[in-house]
C-alpha cells in the first residue's frame, strides 16, 4: 500500500511539473518598456546649420593702373590702419603721360590766344571794308563811281563778315580742345595718384596675392584683374550659414543664436540673426538639370562677442533659437508616435481590443477582419502611450514646439503621467490596451 501511495505521489508531482512547464513555455511575456514621468520643462526650438566665419566688412584692393609693383610694405596677417601705405606701382610711364598732357594743354591755350588775335584782325578788316562800302555808296549817289566798284565793296564786306564768323568759331573749337586736354590731364593725374595705394580702413591683411616686382593687371569686362590685397575689419564678425528651406519659415531677423567655431573648441559665442537670404544658394556648375539636391538659404548671424585669434573662413556651427517656452508640459521625442485609430460618428476615440501575440512578439493577424460599425472612420493620430495599471493606453496629444530632446504638449496628458519612452522597438510594436511590463519586472500573459 505504501509503495502505491509513493508511486501515486510521484505521478502527481510529475504531472504538475509537466503542466507548469507547458504553461511557462506557452505564455507570452509582456513587452518590456521604460517609463518617464511627465513634468514641466523649459524648451528651446532650435534650427542648426553649418557655415563659415566672415568679417562684416572686407575690402578687395585692385589696381586702377597697370604696372610693376616697385614697393610693397605689408605682409599677410599684418594689422594696418586707415591711410597706411601699402604698395606702390611704377609711376614712370604715367609721369611721361603727365608731362605730355601738360604740354598739350599749354599748346591748346596758345592756339586759343592765336585764334582770339585772328578774331581781332578779322574785325578790324571788316570795319575797314564797311567804311569802303560807305564811301562807294556816297559816290554812287553822286554818280562819281561805277557799279562795279560798288558791288566789289559790298562783296568784300560779306567776305570779311564770313571770315569773322569763322574766326569766332575757331575760338570755340580751341576752347573745347582745351577742355578735352584738361580732362585727359586730370585723368593722368588721377592715375598717377593711384600708383600709391593706402589702406582704406583699419583691419588685417587677410590675403596678399602680389609680390614686389610682379605686374598688376587692371580689370576689364572679361578679366576681373588682379586682387592685390584683401583687408578685413575683424572687429565685427559674422557667421554665414546655410539653412535648409524647410527651416527658413521659422527663422526671423533678431532671433538669438549660439555659434560654435571649430578652431575655438569648448566654447560658444552669442549672436543675433541680422540677414536672411531671399534667393536660394546656387549650386555648383556640375549639377545636372535633373539632379536632386537640397535647397538652402544664406543666413547671417552677427556675433555679439569678440572671438580670439579669429580668421576669415573658419568653419562654424550655429544654433538659432526660433522659439522658447518656460515651464510647459513636455514628453521625450522618442515617446511620440502615430497610430491609425478608430473614431465614431461624434469624433470620439473608440478603444478596440489589443491584438494577440505569439511568443517572440509577432502579432497574430485574425483570419476574418471585423467590419467597422456604420459611420466609424479610421485616421492617423499622433499621440503617446501612457502606462495605466499594467497596460499601455494610447493617448492622442497636441504638440507645440520641438526642443532638442522633448516636445511641448499642449493638451492630452497631465503632470505625473507615466509615458512609455522605449525601447524603440517596443514603442513601434505597441498597440492600444496591450499589457506591458516596466523595465525590471517579469510579467506574462
Amino acid at each position: 500500500m505504501s509503495r502505491r501511495l509513493v508511486a501515486l505521489g510521484v505521478i502527481v508531482v510529475l504531472a504538475a511539473a509537466a503542466a507548469a512547464g507547458w504553461w511557462y513555455f506557452r505564455r507570452v511575456p509582456d513587452l518590456t518598456v521604460t517609463l518617464e514621468a511627465v513634468a514641466t520643462r523649459n524648451l528651446e526650438a532650435l534650427v542648426s546649420a553649418s557655415g563659415t566665419i566672415q568679417p562684416k566688412r572686407q575690402v578687395n584692393i585692385s589696381a586702377n593702373t597697370m604696372g610693376r609693383v616697385t614697393r610693397l610694405a605689408v605682409a599677410e596677417g599684418e594689422t594696418v590702419t586707415a591711410g597706411q601705405f601699402l604698395l606702390e606701382i611704377d609711376p614712370k610711364s604715367l609721369s611721361g603721360q603727365l608731362e605730355r598732357g601738360e604740354a598739350a594743354v599749354a599748346a591748346a591755350r596758345s592756339s586759343l590766344r592765336q585764334a582770339r588775335t585772328a578774331v581781332q584782325q578779322a574785325r578790324a578788316t571788316l570795319d575797314l571794308s564797311r567804311q569802303t562800302l560807305n564811301r562807294q555808296q556816297e559816290l554812287w549817289k553822286d554818280g562819281l563811281t561805277t557799279r562795279e566798284n560798288l558791288e566789289k565793296a559790298q562783296n568784300d564786306v560779306k567776305l570779311r563778315e564770313a571770315d569773322l564768323a569763322a574766326r569766332e568759331q575757331e575760338i570755340q573749337t580751341r576752347e573745347q580742345q582745351i577742355r578735352q586736354e584738361q580732362a585727359s590731364l586730370a585723368t593722368t593725374r588721377y592715375n598717377l595718384s593711384q600708383v600709391i595705394i593706402n589702406a582704406p580702413m583699419d583691419g588685417i591683411v587677410t590675403r596678399r596675392n602680389i609680390e614686389e616686382g610682379e605686374t598688376a593687371v587692371v580689370g576689364t569686362m572679361n578679366n576681373a584683374g588682379t586682387v592685390l590685397l584683401t583687408i578685413a575689419d575683424m572687429s565685427v564678425i559674422e557667421a554665414e550659414i546655410e539653412v535648409d528651406e524647410t527651416d527658413i519659415p521659422t527663422v526671423a531677423v533678431g532671433q538669438d543664436a549660439r555659434v560654435g567655431i571649430d578652431a575655438v573648441p569648448d566654447r560658444t559665442f552669442r549672436g543675433t540673426v541680422t540677414e536672411i537670404g531671399s534667393s536660394p544658394i546656387q549650386g555648383t556648375s556640375g549639377q545636372t538639370a535633373g539632379s536632386q539636391r537640397a535647397t538652402s538659404f544664406k543666413v547671417v548671424i552677427t556675433l555679439d562677442e569678440a572671438v580670439p585669434d579669429v580668421r576669415p573662413g573658419f568653419t562654424c556651427t550655429a544654433e538659432i533659437i526660433t522659439a522658447t517656452r518656460a515651464q510647459v508640459l513636455a514628453v521625450p521625442i522618442q515617446a511620440l508616435t502615430v497610430r491609425e485609430m478608430l473614431y465614431n460618428v461624434r469624433g470620439d476615440l473608440v478603444r478596440e481590443p489589443p491584438p494577440s501575440r505569439e511568443r517572440g512578439g509577432s502579432v497574430v493577424t485574425p483570419t476574418v477582419t471585423a467590419a467597422e460599425p456604420p459611420g466609424h472612420t479610421r485616421r492617423e493620430t499622433e499621440g503617446v502611450f501612457l502606462f495605466r495599471g499594467t497596460r499601455a493606453v494610447f493617448t492622442p496629444v497636441r504638440t507645440g514646439i520641438a526642443g532638442e530632446r522633448y516636445f511641448e504638449v499642449l493638451d492630452g496628458i497631465q503632470p505625473g503621467d507615466l509615458v512609455i519612452t522605449g525601447p524603440f522597438t517596443s514603442v513601434r510594436q505597441l498597440a492600444d490596451g496591450e499589457a506591458v511590463a516596466p523595465e525590471g519586472t517579469a510579467q506574462g500573459r
